[in-house]
C-alpha cells in the first residue's frame, strides 16, 4: 500500500458559522501516483477521495463551529452519489452544510460542483471528541491557517 498526503482541501473560500455552512476550492492534481491504477490511460479522480473532499470540508466547519475544541472522525458515509468523472486538473468547489451536532455526533451534508454543475454529493456522520494531545490540535490549528479556515 502507498500513501501519500491527505490534505485534499486547496483553500476555505466561504464560512458562514451562523448558517452551519462551508465552501473549499480543491483542485485535482494534473498527475498524482493513485492516476497510475485509476485508472492507466484514463486517469480519473477516485469516487472514495470525492468523499474524502467532502469529508475533510465538512470536519473543517465542525472545527470552526467548536472552536477546536473537539476532534471530529469519520464514523459514517450515509449516502454517496456520484454524478460526474473528475478529470486531473479539475477545479471543485466543496461544500459542507452541519444537519445535526451534538451528544458526541455530527451530521453533515457535503457536496462537490464543477462549473455548477453536481458532481456528488453525500450525508456524512461523526464522532466529535477532544483532542487526544495538545500536538494534535495545534498541527491542527497550523493546517487551518494554512488552508484559511482561522487567521494568523
Amino acid at each position: 500500500m502507498k500513501i501519500e498526503s491527505f490534505h485534499l482541501i486547496d483553500r476555505v473560500e466561504e464560512l458562514r458559522p451562523a448558517d452551519g455552512f462551508i465552501r473549499c476550492r480543491a483542485t485535482v492534481p494534473q498527475t498524482a501516483s493513485i492516476f497510475a491504477g485509476h485508472f492507466p490511460g484514463h486517469p480519473l479522480m477516485p469516487g472514495v477521495l470525492l468523499v474524502e473532499s467532502m469529508a475533510q470540508t465538512s470536519g473543517h466547519l465542525l472545527l470552526a463551529l467548536n472552536g477546536f475544541t473537539r476532534l471530529g472522525l469519520l464514523a459514517e458515509i450515509r449516502t454517496a452519489k456520484f454524478r460526474r468523472f473528475v478529470l486531473p486538473g479539475t477545479v471543485m468547489s466543496v461544500t459542507g452544510s452541519l444537519v445535526h451536532d451534538g451528544s458526541g455526533y455530527a451530521v453533515t451534508q457535503g457536496a462537490i460542483s464543477v462549473d455548477g454543475q453536481a458532481v456528488a454529493e453525500a450525508e456524512l456522520r461523526y464522532r466529535t471528541l477532544p483532542f487526544p494531545t495538545e500536538e494534535t490540535r495545534a498541527a491542527m490549528r497550523d493546517h487551518a491557517r494554512a488552508i484559511g479556515l482561522i487567521d494568523g
